[in-house]
């Protein structure tokens, strides 16, 4: 079953063909210009969460260092609060303005926040402002992450809604550039510097390239046209107002399909310290890993994107899902009995392949179940709570557990209980929206 042919009491409606094809050329220039930001959200989230123990200590200097990184993380969940008020806020914005304007929008404030993390003193010079400055930083790139996968995702589907999976991919392909990118500086920041080069100014080097990647995303977003589809249609006076009343459904069931993937993406990211502190392996390797895994959201997210668009969405994610179940927390047992890079590179390969499978079709899926009017809005905002409640606070959550129980396979079970909870909203979604 198609996306146009949803049916029309979960809120959704047809989508209308664009009234004429989208060159080659032009859907290379839109992947790019909408991709570029996303790339850039992900980018910074990555580096905040790789370079969690060297922060921890120059912004968090307590005598415990567990206690100091779980303030590290505490921080990095806490900024996730912002994302849902971003959500809401450009979210409407997109619906109301363009997907144009909203695109435009964000990435500006995106940058501005990573260049304060990239040039913010530590403690040691400016004492307790530092935390918060800190934070403030978090929270700004937080509101501004809150509009760009809705108004992003809505950009590339309205350009092209008979490829809407394999369009919509590229927003979880970027993120996979995005991995490359920071794994890349972690492996040669951690193996190349000493811990006195890497915490006098080693760490701010890719926070410092990411302020670099903002300008460019804003030229060429600037030089974009609207979509179609945005322009044609009825525009609301409130989008927040209108999505509660009557798209509920379609907001529960994208949190819930998202938990899974969110789940599991920012355990990828916690893999880094993970692989120091509970492997003792070399912080290298830890980067090394997660750029493998990056590697593979880069190439493979496209090709299950356009598979989607051939066989259904539901079906894929399911299997994945199912898959994930099954074979994750014997994947940390196998890592935790044999801890070696070989070894987390073969657990992390099995998660990475896993996890694309299952998020590559999620944005299409999401999208389907809101009409054009409050699109961004209602796919922003259950974005972002999923990510607030299931991603943000996962490193936190596994550091967490890991501390209180001294079981090192906690993420394995963690991850086990987010594929519960996907795999039941991914049945409902089927039953009750007839989503495939």
């Amino acid at each position: 079953m198609s996306i146009d042919s949803l049916p029309a009491h979960h809120g959704s409606e047809p989508w209308s063909a664009p009234e004429q094809s989208t060159s080659g050329k032009s859907v290379s220039r839109l992947i790019i210009a909408t991709s570029i930001g996303n790339a850039l959200e992900f980018y910074d989230l990555l580096a905040y969460g790789y370079f969690a123990s060297t922060l921890s200590k120059l912004f968090f200097p307590v005598h415990n260092a567990t206690i100091s990184l779980l303030l590290t993380l505490g921080t990095f969940a806490l900024s996730y609060l912002a994302r849902p008020f971003g959500a809401l806020v450009l979210g409407s914005y997109s619906d109301r303005k363009g997907r144009k304007a909203s695109l435009t929008l964000s990435i500006s404030m995106m940058t501005i926040g990573t260049g304060m993390v990239a040039l913010m003193p530590t403690y040691a010079t400016i004492g307790i402002l530092a935390p918060i400055g800190l934070f403030a930083s978090r929270l700004l790139q937080g509101f501004s992450a809150g509009g760009e996968f809705g108004s992003s995702t809505a950009f590339l589907i309205e350009h092209a809604p008979q490829r809407s999976g394999f369009m919509s991919s590229w927003q979880f392909s970027s993120q996979g550039a995005s991995t490359v990118l920071v794994s890349l500086f972690g492996a040669v920041i951690m193996g190349t510097l000493t811990q006195p080069q890497l915490e006098s100014w080693g760490w701010r080097i890719p926070f410092l390239f990411g302020v670099l990647i903002g300008p460019v995303g804003l030229y060429i977003r600037r030089r974009i046209d609207e979509t179609p589809e945005f322009e044609r249609a009825e525009k609301a006076e409130s989008p927040v107002r209108e999505l509660f009343p009557t798209q509920k459904s379609g907001v529960i069931a994208s949190i819930g399909v998202l938990i899974l993937t969110t789940s599991a993406q920012y355990v990828l990211l916690y893999m880094p310290t993970y692989a120091a502190r509970q492997l003792g392996l070399a912080p290298s390797s830890g980067f090394i890993a997660t750029l493998v895994a990056g590697l593979i959201a880069i190439v493979l997210t496209p090709i299950v994107g356009h598979w989607s668009d051939k066989v259904g969405r539901t079906r894929i994610m399911f299997v994945a899902g199912v898959l994930f179940l099954l074979t994750v927390y014997p994947a940390f047992m196998f890592l935790n009995a044999r801890p070696s890079l070989p070894t987390l590179l073969a657990a992390v390969i099995w998660i990475a392949v896993l996890k694309v499978t299952y998020f590559a079709s999620i944005p299409a899926l999401m999208a389907s179940f809101f009409p054009t009017r409050t699109r961004t809005t209602g796919m922003a905002l259950a974005y972002n709570v999923g990510t607030t409640v299931f991603g943000g606070f996962t490193p936190l959550a596994v550091a967490s557990l890991i501390a209180a129980t001294s079981n090192n396979l906690a993420p394995g079970l963690w991850l086990m209980f987010a594929a519960v909870l996907s795999l039941a909203t991914l049945i409902w979604a089927r039953v009750k929206l007839g989503a495939r």
